[in-house]
């Protein structure tokens, strides 16, 4: 693939440059704009099993990170605070190491064939109260850590971007199978993937099996 390069002409350079592209924002855009957890926001976070978790660390680099659950599982402390649990992952640990070195993260709540979202924003601590993560355990398996995020801004999302996508729709899902599994796109990324369709089905299940094993 021919690396592109950009023409510098038609790079924008200032926020005002970007707002002449644009009309002015509508007043109920702005005003929707809560800073504390509403009735509304309460009841979306509770129906909701998963969410994008967006953070960035000191050197600028970004990361967004999915975090899913039953719904409900990011607990309400209270109308200006939440908690998200860590689950066992691949220990890479993003998402907390950028939360130490940079606490400013923004959430994007999702709820199964909602269209609508709830974006939130504010600062994370990482924490290890044993009564606060033990409220959280599942299968009787308590998290290592806890993200409390004190929010500082919470508003509704329009359904526009789900609505192009048709993202809940069961008409446009594809076929995962038309693509490589993700153990052997890992593999044909690092070390290179086994040629033999046994060796690969065998790594599949294995990795299936980890998921069974070490989901909580």
């Amino acid at each position: 693939m021919q690396k592109f390069s950009l023409n510098p002409d038609f790079v924008l350079q200032d926020e005002t440059s970007l707002r002449e592209l644009f009309p002015a924002t509508h007043d109920l855009a702005v005003q929707k704009c809560q800073s504390t957890l509403d009735k509304h926001a309460r009841d979306f976070i509770g129906r909701s099993p998963f969410l994008c978790l967006g953070t960035q660390g000191l050197d600028g680099k970004a990361d967004v990170s999915p975090r899913g659950d039953p719904a409900g599982f990011v607990k309400i402390l209270d109308q200006e605070t939440l908690a998200i649990p860590d689950r066992p992952g691949n220990n890479r640990l993003d998402s907390l190491s950028n939360i130490l070195a940079n606490p400013s993260v923004g959430l994007l709540f999702m709820i199964p064939g909602f269209d609508d979202t709830l974006r939130v924003n504010g600062t994370a601590d990482l924490v290890v109260d044993p009564e606060l993560l033990k409220a959280m355990s599942i299968n009787d398996r308590a998290p290592k850590v806890a993200i409390v995020v004190k929010v500082t801004s919470v508003f509704m999302h329009c359904a526009k971007a789900f609505r192009r996508s048709h993202l809940w729709d069961p008409s446009r899902f594809q076929d995962r199978s038309e693509m490589p599994s993700l153990i052997n796109i890992i593999m044909d990324q690092t070390t290179g993937a086994p040629d033999d369709a046994t060796d690969m089905k065998a790594l599949d299940d294995k990795l299936e099996e980890d998921y069974k094993r070490t989901l909580y």
